[in-house]
């Protein structure tokens, strides 16, 4: 019985627990399949693609603001952390060029260079974020440069120095200043320092024969750039102490000045001394290491050929600067750059003139078109004996033998020849004005004699064509005319007879184009500033600004010349905008590089220009 009564519980119980388990399910299904599938919230665990986890762009412009915040104050510690800068999660293909972080510059440094008051970064808005050019697609959309913040300031259209910024190196003053203030052993021969005196400019020049106008004028010497250029730095209006938007670097080391103390008598270790000093400083500093050195320049007012030295022989003449791997890095201005090198650029040599205002330069231009030039043309100079290549024994035979040429012959002693008020005033009555080469290619007289209005005769494209070209046009028969030196050293040619079979419309043309570069190719009084001219200093920071800028662009699309052949250097300046390819040239002949041991060397080259040096500034 009670066997037959508990077998049916069985089925019941296992009905129960079905209904049980079905229960559970139940519930189970819709809490996770219903309630959850309908919840605002991610789960804790789910993972995102990486695209999805990039902020906003106001959150990126929060991140920015903050990690510049936080940075460090001192210059080394800013510079070294910009470098070091890796935010991936910042970068998106439309944002790979971001607005600059918006913070005000730090405050001004101790330097030697005294700052004028710069603009405040805390009261300019925000520039616009740089639109992408065809070239950006070739770019990693997550890769950062510590120069970004300097191209970017370019596209800040309400700041007047957006892309021009300029930051000067502290440097110590033994590499400038401790020099000024022991002129008298900058030269073996003269006592430099009333050539260093107002701002670099001279001793005021007197106008008792009326020649020059009334204000501006000064007996400057035409190795004084590194003081002139470095006085008018002080005076520019775009510096800034913050390095991570400069749009170069200027090192205010008198070059010039230092190698010319130890040019005789001194050997290579000494003469080497500040170079190697100077280098080693500057890449200890953070803004060395943004770019190697490639955004930095300095000024020498010498000839190039002073400082590339090719041996650690004393015989041998200079130092070895330009040759350091440092320096090769960075941009010397130099009167006289090399043919076959990259790292020198050729600037003016300063005239006599320094207006401190727009109206001087007005008044002079005008003046210079209204004289009556008598002369067809005229030669300043003496010959070179001891130099069988020179032209200038012919040149001088052929004026004294010209009625409507002018001649001031130096090797005779005439302190005329070393009388700026003498010289500008033969080229102020002088239609044309014959520039052989000097000791060395190049002559400041080429400079003297347009600032008079007078069109220079060139015999070498080393004188001025593949030398000044930020300051002169590349056509150079618009404002010169060019007669090989072979065709004067072989006596095929007349300097006359071909001088007057320009047609007088075409010198009028000419002579006109030589006064309205005037500006360009004079330095303005570095205590002053010209209201709306560029000078030659002006011409030079641009031209400097532009060629980094490029650098800059080229490296973040990977589009660097690689083919570049240093050697060909003086081809490329002659290149057609847009073409890179050099081949041959018309001018090959003239720039055979000289082999080891030539008379012709540049160690030659530099020594007779200065013995030549000595004899202008005995006389001074």
């Amino acid at each position: 019985m009670e066997k037959a009564s508990g077998k049916p519980q069985q089925p019941r119980l296992r009905l129960l627990a079905a209904l049980c388990a079905m229960f559970w399910v139940i519930i189970f299904y819709f809490h996770f399949a219903v309630l959850r599938s309908g919840s605002p919230m991610s789960p804790p665990e789910q993972t995102l693609p990486f695209s999805s986890s990039l902020p906003s762009n106001s959150q990126q412009q929060h991140h920015q603001q903050h990690i510049v915040v936080d940075s460090t104050p001192d210059d080394e510690s800013r510079a070294s952390h910009s470098s070091n800068l890796k935010l991936p999660l910042e970068s998106k293909p439309s944002d790979a060029r971001r607005a600059p972080p918006h913070h005000p510059l730090p405050s001004a440094s101790n330097s030697s260079i005294p700052k004028r008051q710069l603009p405040s970064h805390s009261s300019k808005s925000m520039p616009p974020p740089l639109e992408s050019k065809p070239s950006d697609a070739h770019r990693s959309p997550y890769k950062t440069f510590p120069f970004d913040r300097a191209l970017q300031t370019l596209e800040n259209k309400s700041d007047p120095c957006g892309g021009r910024y300029i930051f000067v190196h502290d440097l110590p003053p033994r590499f400038n200043e401790d020099m000024l203030k022991d002129c008298r052993k900058l030269s073996l021969w003269t006592n430099m320092c009333k050539f260093t005196s107002n701002a670099g400019l001279g001793p005021p020049l007197e106008n008792a024969e009326g020649v020059f106008s009334n204000a501006g004028w000064y007996a400057t010497s035409q190795f004084a750039v590194d003081v002139i250029l470095g006085n008018r730095m002080k005076q520019y209006e775009c510096l800034t102490n913050d390095s991570s938007i400069a749009a170069a670097i200027f090192v205010p080391f008198y070059a010039g000045f230092d190698i010319s103390r130890y040019l005789w008598g001194y050997n290579t270790s000494v003469r080497d001394a500040a170079s190697l000093d100077l280098v080693d400083w500057l890449m200890k500093r953070p803004e060395w290491s943004v770019m190697g050195g490639r955004d930095h320049f300095l000024v020498a007012g010498r000839i190039t050929w002073d400082f590339r030295r090719l041996t650690d022989s004393d015989s041998d003449w200079g130092s070895k600067l330009l040759f350091l791997p440092a320096a090769k890095n960075m941009s010397m201005l130099v009167v006289e750059s090399s043919p076959w090198n990259a790292n020198d650029f050729a600037i003016p040599y300063p005239t006599y003139f320094h207006p401190a205002k727009d109206a001087d330069v007005f008044v002079w231009q005008e003046r210079m078109r209204k004289l009556e030039r008598k002369h067809l043309f005229s030669f300043a100079g003496a010959p070179r004996h001891d130099n069988p290549k020179s032209i200038r024994g012919q040149i001088i035979d052929q004026c004294r033998k010209s009625k409507v040429c002018k001649l001031l012959e130096c090797d005779l002693g005439e302190s005329k020849c070393h009388s700026p008020s003498s010289i500008m005033q033969m080229f102020q009555s002088s239609l044309f004005c014959l520039q052989p080469q000097g000791d060395s290619y190049t002559r400041r007289s080429a400079f003297d004699s347009m600032l008079a209005g007078c069109i220079p005769v060139f015999f070498h494209p080393g004188s001025a064509y593949v030398q000044y070209t930020w300051h002169l046009p590349r056509n150079y028969s618009t404002y010169s005319v060019f007669i090989p030196e072979e065709d004067v050293r072989k006596r095929s040619v007349s300097i006359e007879e071909r001088l007057k079979r320009i047609p007088a419309d075409v010198v009028k043309v000419m002579r006109e184009k030589v006064i309205s570069l005037i500006p360009g190719l004079i330095y303005a009084d570095p205590r002053a500033r010209l209201e709306t001219l560029k000078d030659a200093f002006d011409v030079s920071v641009e031209a400097i600004i532009d060629k980094v800028t490029k650098l800059r662009r080229d490296i973040m699309e990977d589009d660097e010349d690689k083919d570049f052949i240093e050697e060909n250097s003086w081809k490329y300046v002659l290149l057609e905008e847009g073409k890179t390819t050099v081949g041959a040239h018309e001018w090959d002949p003239f720039f055979s590089k000289p082999k080891d041991g030539n008379s012709d060397s540049s160690a030659t080259t530099a020594k007779n220009s200065w013995r030549s040096e000595r004899r202008n500034q005995a006389s001074a």
